[in-house]
C-alpha cells in the first residue's frame, strides 16, 4: 500500500498522526541540538576533580568549558566567593534549573506517544463503526471480501498510530537517559566540589522536576 492510499483510507486520524510526528521530530531535533551544544567534558576531567585540593583548581579545570556540570560549578565557586555557606541549597536550585532545561518537552512527547496508539484505535473503531453500518443498511448481504476491505481498511488507523508512537517512545527514552547522566554527573561533581571547600562537608541532594 502507498502513502497516498494510507491518508486517503485512513481518514482524519491519519492526518492528525501526522501531525503528531512533525510536532515529536521537532522536538527530539531541538533537544539533539541542545544536548550537542552541551557537548561533553573531557575524559580526564574526572580524574582532574579528584586531584583538586581548592577552588582555585577547580575554575581553572572548568575555564572554557561548557555544560551543565560546568553550570553547577562555576554557581558553586561564585556563591563560595560571595560567602553563602549554605551551598548545598546553592546546588540543588542550579542543579534544578539545569534540568529543566535539559528535560523541556519531555512531556510533550510522552504525551504524544503515549495517545498515538489510542489515537489510532478510535480510528479503527469510528471505522468499524461506519462498516458495519453499512452491512446493516443492505441488510447483511455481503460478500466476505467486501467485510474483509472494511476492516483492513478500518486497521491502517491503529498500524499507523503504533508506527508512529513507537519511535516516539524509543527516542524519548533515549533523550530521558542522556538528562539522567548529565543528572548523576552534577551531582557529583557538586559534591567533590563543595567537599574540598572550606566549611562544607555536606553532600548536595538534586531534586529532579517532573518531566
Amino acid at each position: 500500500m502507498s502513502v497516498p492510499e494510507i491518508f486517503s483510507k485512513g481518514g482524519p486520524v491519519v492526518w492528525i498522526l501526522l501531525v503528531y510526528s512533525m510536532i515529536a521530530l521537532t522536538i527530539v531535533f531541538e533537544r539533539y541540538m541542545h544536548f550537542f551544544r552541551i557537548g561533553k567534558l573531557p575524559q580526564r576531567f574526572y580524574g582532574d576533580m579528584q586531584n583538586a585540593t581548592h577552588g582555585n583548581d577547580v575554575q581553572s579545570l572548568i575555564k572554557g568549558l561548557r555544560g551543565p556540570e560546568v553550570a553547577i560549578l562555576r554557581g558553586l565557586l561564585h556563591a563560595h566567593k560571595q560567602g553563602v555557606l549554605d551551598l548545598v541549597r546553592v546546588a540543588s536550585r542550579i542543579g534544578s534549573w539545569e534540568l529543566q532545561r535539559m528535560q523541556r518537552g519531555f512531556r510533550t512527547l510522552n504525551i504524544l506517544g503515549d495517545t498515538a496508539p489510542l489515537l489510532g484505535l478510535f480510528g479503527t473503531i469510528t471505522g468499524m463503526i461506519k462498516a458495519f453500518m453499512v452491512i446493516d443498511q443492505m441488510g447483511g448481504k455481503v460478500d466476505a471480501q467486501m467485510l474483509a476491505g472494511g476492516i483492513w481498511e478500518a486497521m491502517i488507523t491503529t498500524g499507523v498510530g503504533l508506527a508512529v508512537a513507537l519511535p516516539i517512545l524509543f527516542l524519548l527514552h533515549w533523550l530521558e537517559g542522556r538528562a539522567e547522566r548529565h543528572s548523576h554527573a552534577m551531582q557529583n561533581y557538586a559534591s567533590m566540589l563543595i567537599e574540598i571547600l572550606p566549611h562544607q562537608n555536606t553532600l548536595p541532594i538534586l531534586e529532579n522536576p517532573e518531566t
